[in-house]
């Protein structure tokens, strides 16, 4: 199995302290999802965007995340628009070389 990452990307048309108020009651229920080793939320005022990079145990985990009601919620907000959602491989060998936290997350 190879790991997979997503990369969530989406405009948001409320103040940041708006978005963040909304959001931070959700970190824990994304630290419940199946499959899910972390997230790194982000964020981008000045251009009204935020997003997440997600790194999960496979590609069944990512896709059941993306078709459940966490994702939905996202998806259906009425203050975010322009979703995009990109997922990748991880190129495991290059990853290790710039110390990334990949390889070490999924023998945890």
């Amino acid at each position: 199995m190879s790991a997979k990452i997503l990369q969530l990307n989406f405009k948001f048309n409320v103040p940041r302290a708006d978005y963040e108020g909304a959001v931070s009651p959700l970190a824990n229920d994304f630290a419940e999802v199946p499959g899910l080793l972390w997230k790194i939320w982000l964020m981008n005022e000045a251009g009204s965007e935020a997003g997440g990079i997600y790194l999960f145990d496979d590609e069944s985990t990512l896709t059941a995340y993306l078709e459940g009601p966490l994702a939905s919620a996202v998806k259906t907000h009425p203050a975010l628009s322009d979703l995009s959602a990109k997922q990748f491989d991880v190129m495991d060998k290059l990853t290790a070389i710039t110390r990334g936290p990949v390889e070490a997350e999924r023998m945890a």
